[in-house]
């Protein structure tokens, strides 16, 4: 099914598409067959563990490296036939800065237009609006070196934006920040969607592909262990229920002839009821005890989050685990 467009509802271009890409080192496989396919204008957030390939993914869709099979389209162009076309359309943040310590924040920028061919009075223009667009003015004539982590990856983008690129990769932004200037980056990524750009997002960060991505992909084992939006993954994951806790054993007894389904627990006068924590179901509960002039005096909504998708996806791989995450997470209603 397409993606649509989020403003015009109609199908939305594909930035990135990749069949079978494969990649070993050695006799380590790492990307073992990938299929990807995002469209222009969203988030896609690829999860993994350490040494999961999601960096190898990267590189390979940004030319850094050569995949070893399989073939894949960026920006319209095919990776392997015209490597320079997809250069020109897209923007590269890794895991680690590429800002120059040694000059000013103003420096970095001007540098990063010379090797885009700005002319003089085009770089100095850019850099000028880039740098205040990330609200880095009062730093820009300052060496590099004296900014804070957030700051510096600010930058780091600012500059992956001088040659306006269509498709940027963010290798990990957010790695390091502290929770401010990670919520900080967030704002940035969703101001750069708004205006088009398709962002490609490796994190270790669950809570970070929840906030900004359209669709997610878990890789693991140098294979994608599934693919979905944040709540379609989350539905992959059994354990979801509503728990009702009630003051009064009669009130208590009369929900347990009205819910035959529930699990009860005669202790804490509580019952417990399959649930995909949506709209829907939880009215129907509600009914039901309103027909049977039942109130409940707690109701609990306990849904499974990308925490407990990523461990059962990635159980054999992540240390300590070997089987089922622990109990999904509970959010009082």
């Amino acid at each position: 099914m397409p993606t649509s467009n989020r403003d015009t509802g109609r199908p939305s271009p594909i930035a990135v598409s990749a069949i079978g890409l494969r990649k070993s080192y050695g006799d380590k496989t790492v990307l073992d067959g990938i299929d990807l396919r995002i469209p222009a204008g969203s988030v896609f957030a690829l999860l993994g563990p350490n040494g999961a390939g999601k960096t190898t993914a990267v590189k390979i869709l940004s030319t850094l490296i050569a995949a070893d099979g399989g073939q894949a389209q960026v920006a319209g162009h095919d990776l392997a036939a015209d490597p320079q076309a997809v250069r020109a359309a897209i923007g590269v943040t890794g895991q680690f800065s590429a800002v120059d310590g040694l000059i000013t924040g103003e420096e970095n920028m001007l540098l990063m237009a010379d090797l885009h061919h700005l002319s003089r009075a085009e770089g100095r223009r850019v850099a000028a609006a880039l740098l205040e667009r990330f609200d880095l003015v009062e730093a820009a004539k300052k060496p590099a070196a004296t900014y804070s982590g957030g700051m510096k990856r600010r930058l780091d983008i600012a500059m992956t934006l001088v040659g306006s690129p269509r498709i940027i990769f963010l290798d990990e932004p957010t790695t390091g920040l502290d929770p401010r200037s990670r919520h900080n980056m967030w704002q940035i990524i969703r101001e750069l969607v708004s205006d088009g750009v398709t962002v490609f997002l490796t994190t270790q960060y669950l809570e970070e592909a929840d906030e900004l991505a359209d669709r997610i992909a878990v890789l693991n084992d140098g294979r994608i262990a599934a693919e979905g939006s944040a709540e379609e993954l989350k539905r992959l994951v059994p354990g979801g229920h509503v728990r009702l806790r009630f003051s009064d054993p009669a009130a208590h007894h009369r929900a347990t002839r009205a819910l035959p389904e529930a699990t009860r627990d005669d202790e804490t006068l509580a019952l417990r009821l399959p649930s995909d924590g949506s709209q829907r179901d939880l009215r129907t509960i509600l009914d039901r005890l309103d027909t049977a002039g039942i109130e409940a005096d707690e109701l609990t909504v306990h849904t499974p989050d990308l925490d407990d998708v990523f461990f059962a996806l990635t159980a054999s791989t992540v240390p300590g685990r070997s089987s089922r995450p622990d109990q999904p997470k509970e959010n009082a209603r």
